[in-house]
């Protein structure tokens, strides 16, 4: 059972949680929502909203060097390896990014 939801609803939920309002900016959550509607479109299957799963998943840093430290890794020096080693969203406008953990 799935329900459709939109970019303000997706935004708005993460946003007046207690327990998750921290997890994304709100640019990172356009950047998020748009990425994972790109996905449905793109794979043709859809995605159940769930953020506590996307919370879990996803994580944003305020840069690839926030990636680098939290990840403790010698593998990743670029932007390109990253992207080699999960899913990258880059989020327009900032030097945030988001990321598939991994």
């Amino acid at each position: 059972m799935f329900q459709e939801i939109t970019s303000t609803q997706f935004s708005s939920w993460f946003l007046s949680s207690d327990t998750y309002k921290n997890n994304f900016s709100y640019e990172g959550l356009k950047s998020l929502f748009n990425y994972l509607e790109n996905y449905e479109e793109e794979t043709g299957q859809k995605i159940e909203f769930d953020p506590v799963a996307l919370c879990c998943e996803y994580s944003e840093y305020d840069n690839l060097q926030s990636v680098i430290e939290n990840y403790n890794s010698t593998d990743i020096q670029t932007i390109d390896d990253l992207r080699n080693n999960t899913s990258v969203i880059e989020i327009e406008g900032t030097d945030r990014i988001i990321i598939q953990d991994f």
